[in-house]
Parts: C-alpha cells; structure tokens; sequence
C-alpha cells in the first residue's frame, strides 16, 4: 500500500521534473562576477532547469541545516530525559529486587486503617463544604 501511495505521489512530480527540464534546456551563464557581466571572470554555462533545481536544493539543505540548529535544545533535553528515565528505571528494578527478598524472608503485616465514623464531620467535606 506505501508503495502505490509513493508511486501516486512520485509519477506526476517525475512527469512535471522532465517537462520542466525540456522546456527549460537553454543555456544561461552562472557568474559570480558583479562588475564584468559581459565577460565573467568567473563564470559557469548550464541549463536554465540544472540553475534552478541546484538553487531549490540548496534552498531544501539551508532550511533543513537551520532547523536541525534551531531544534538543537529539543535534542538536548530529550537526551537528559531519557538519561533521566533510564535512571529512574533502574532504581524501580533495584527497588522490585528489595521489596521481593524483603517479602520472602519475612512478611510484614500493614498496620489497618482507622474506623472510619459514621457521622458527617469537617474532616469529610471538601473545600466548597459538598459532603464526600
């Protein structure tokens, strides 16, 4: 099912890329030589389509390059956390290890509860005075 979604997707950005490219086959010249446009210094002939997909290239590069910088705390704090967690399950697992040994030598009983009374008091109100 991905792969026929992927094909739906790629076959007509495919089929628009080769139109493109053969309606644009003309040669222009890259410089980057502000003073002399006439006859560069430094100056490159290519096709009009190779010019603009290398500029949406490095357009898609320089934008993924500033929001992988951009998301670098993100990353950070993901590290910390999961360092964290790993912390914390550990400690749960040596703390599964004590209870366990500690039930198997000797049982302990839990003390029991208060009675609990059968009136209405302040202790059995919330804050607004609804009785629980």
């Amino acid at each position: 099912m991905r792969k026929f979604f992927s094909a739906l997707i790629l076959t007509p950005v495919a089929i628009v890329f080769i139109v493109f490219a053969v309606a644009n086959r003309h040669f222009v010249m890259v410089s980057f030589d502000p003073f002399n446009s006439a006859n560069p210094s430094v100056g490159v002939s290519m096709p009009l389509f190779v010019v603009i997909i290398l500029a949406a290239i490095f357009g898609v590069m320089a934008g993924g390059l500033a929001t992988w910088l951009r998301q670098g705390h993100w990353r950070r704090a993901a590290r910390l956390h999961e360092a964290d967690a790993r912390h914390a399950r550990t400690e749960l697992a040596d703390f599964r290890v004590q209870v366990a040994s500690a039930s198997r030598q000797a049982p302990q009983r839990l003390p029991s509860p208060a009675p609990a009374s059968l009136g209405y008091g302040a202790s059995e109100r919330d804050k607004t005075g609804a009785t629980l």
